[in-house]
């Protein structure tokens, strides 16, 4: 990949006149933060339980491979950035459920894009992968 050179992030900046209808925005972690190994996972199982709220031991048994600490800073991180809402219930043992929050429910739709060009392109990604791997054991 080629790095960006910093004379060319002029290119990167919101032209008005550009006939481009996608403009990036500059960093803000957003992006980084879908792009870790465990957001979009939780996202998705909270998705996929409708209006109910999940418990945190029903979120890591359904994420494969998830430890406690990474589902706790995942969790954290997305109730931070108001993605999901954290319930608490002061009860022995204490109970802790989590659901989407309005603007968690709105990003739903732009996963949903990503989700279907992954489906329709992972044929052509899993062949590049093969080349790939055959000409770079």
């Amino acid at each position: 990949m080629k790095p960006i050179d910093p004379a060319e992030s002029d290119s990167l900046k919101e032209k008005p006149n550009s006939d481009s209808s996608f403009q990036p925005i500059p960093l803000n972690g957003i992006c980084t933060r879908l792009g870790d190994k465990w957001t979009v996972q939780v996202i998705w199982r909270l998705a996929i339980a409708g209006d109910r709220r999940l418990r945190f031991s029903e979120i890591k048994r359904e994420v494969e491979g998830i430890t406690q600490r990474m589902l706790t800073l995942t969790l954290r991180n997305l109730e931070r950035d108001g993605l999901i809402e954290r319930h608490y219930f002061p009860e022995v043992p204490p109970r802790v459920e989590y659901e989407l929050t309005e603007m968690g429910k709105n990003m739903l739709d732009a996963l949903k894009g990503i989700n279907v060009w992954v489906r329709e392109n992972l044929p052509c990604i899993q062949e590049s992968r093969q080349t790939y791997d055959a000409k770079n054991p």
